[in-house]
């Protein structure tokens, strides 16, 4: 568990929590969670409280989506929304180079730069969700409000 709450990437998003003013109560799951049922059931809440982040190459740039984990996301809508050409699910070696994170644990920040971000809307009906946190293994309790702030992202509906 030590070795986990060490790693670089949770170090990293402590301090981006700390430095947006919130508390880096980064927790350590017993197995990973690939899915956000498999979070939802080690954490013993709903399933819409988990908020996935999911990386996109939209036109060529880093596109960050914290999604519901209660649905999936329309990339022709919110392509039309942000204005983009196109959306595509980003390759492994995308979501590193533009997160400095694992695909499983990329959290909503503590990436090299600013990424653009969508929080889907849906998360504001869950009083706490949580967020993966820089590691396969990590997360970390928020609220709706407080992802928007810390990612400066934009409210939509993704699905």
């Amino acid at each position: 568990m030590e070795r986990i709450t060490s790693h670089p990437n949770v170090r990293a998003v402590e301090a981006a929590l700390r430095a947006g003013g919130a508390s880096p109560d980064v927790r350590v799951l017993p197995e990973t969670a690939p899915t956000a049922a498999a979070a939802a059931q080690q954490l013993d809440c709903p399933v819409g409280a988990i908020a996935n982040s999911l990386v996109f190459d939209a036109d060529g740039a880093p596109l960050l989506v914290l999604t519901s984990g209660a649905h999936r996301v329309d990339t022709a809508k919110l392509a039309a929304l942000i204005g983009a050409a196109r959306i595509r699910r980003a390759t492994p070696e995308f979501v590193r180079e533009h997160t400095g994170q694992p695909i499983g644990g990329v959290a909503p920040v503590g990436h090299p730069a600013p990424v653009r971000t969508l929080v889907d809307e849906t998360l504001a009906a869950h009083p706490e969700v949580w967020a993966a946190a820089g590691h396969p293994h990590t997360v970390f309790p928020t609220t709706f409000e407080q992802l928007l702030a810390l990612t400066g992202g934009t409210a939509v509906p993704v699905n």
